[in-house]
């Protein structure tokens, strides 16, 4: 979670205040992610980031009713917090040195671990990412190789995109 500010009392100062004067929190969310955060056909609210604002809102206005949902996708969360469109951004975003020191942003608790993994063609046959050190990568070369680089990396905004489709023949 990234709070504008909020690492330090004095820093929070400005943004606390705009909170309470506004009497909601601006919350930035995922464009819709089952689980973290997506509205249902009625417009309602749901999931861990969701509650984690709700949260925030009852801590500082007493209700947690008091918060409104900005969904953002990855390109826009760190600028709409950064001009102040947003209170706090409570989405996946991945923590690192290079994003603590030069966004000038203050992360502040991880709510959620994840990881990665690695979708090869049943027929390399391969049972584990750990052989041989780097084997995830070894299968992924030789699938290249032999299907005369065919392979093709597709960046993906939502896990909705990423359907069932693009998992055919594989593991």
């Amino acid at each position: 979670m990234l709070l504008a500010g909020a690492a330090a009392p004095a820093l929070a100062g400005k943004t606390l205040d705009a909170v309470r004067q506004r009497g909601s929190v601006k919350c930035g969310v995922t464009n819709g992610v089952a689980g973290f955060s997506a509205p249902d056909s009625k417009g309602e609210w749901s999931g861990l980031d969701v509650d984690t604002c709700r949260a925030i809102a009852a801590a500082l206005l007493g209700d947690g009713k008091k918060v409104e949902f900005v969904p953002l996708n990855s390109q826009q969360r760190f600028s709409a917090l950064q001009a102040g469109e947003v209170d706090i951004l409570a989405r996946n975003t991945t923590w690192n040195l290079t994003r603590d020191a030069s966004l000038g942003l203050n992360f502040t608790t991880i709510t959620y671990y994840d990881g990665q993994g690695f979708l090869v063609p049943k027929k390399l046959k391969v049972t584990s990412a750990a052989t041989e050190g780097c084997h995830h990568l070894y299968a992924i070369r030789h699938h290249q190789r032999e299907e005369r680089g065919r392979l093709v990396a597709r960046a993906r905004d939502t896990s909705q995109d990423a359907g069932v489709r693009e998992l055919r023949g594989f593991v």
